[in-house]
């Protein structure tokens, strides 16, 4: 697949439901290219870092889902 690229930033709290987060990204796993997740017991969080590849619907497709979850944060950026 050939499309932009996009970052995304998934702040999760205490009451996020990690496994219906991971649920989302699974449906979405084609755009995929790399994820990296971060706790910070400090903060009491945890940060989830995507880079993508793909449409922006498909994107967009992914960070409305996350987005509406409780307890979930999401921040993207699209380039090129």
């Amino acid at each position: 697949m050939e499309g932009r690229i996009g970052a995304v930033i998934i702040l999760v709290s205490e009451e996020g439901d990690i496994h219906r987060i991971n649920s989302i990204i699974t449906e979405h796993s084609d755009m995929v290219l790399g994820r990296q997740g971060i706790p910070l017991r400090e903060r009491s969080c945890n940060v989830i870092s995507l880079v993508l590849e793909g449409d922006t619907d498909r994107m967009g497709s992914l960070t409305g889902s996350l987005g509406r979850l409780p307890g979930v944060k999401v921040k993207s950026v699209l380039a090129g």
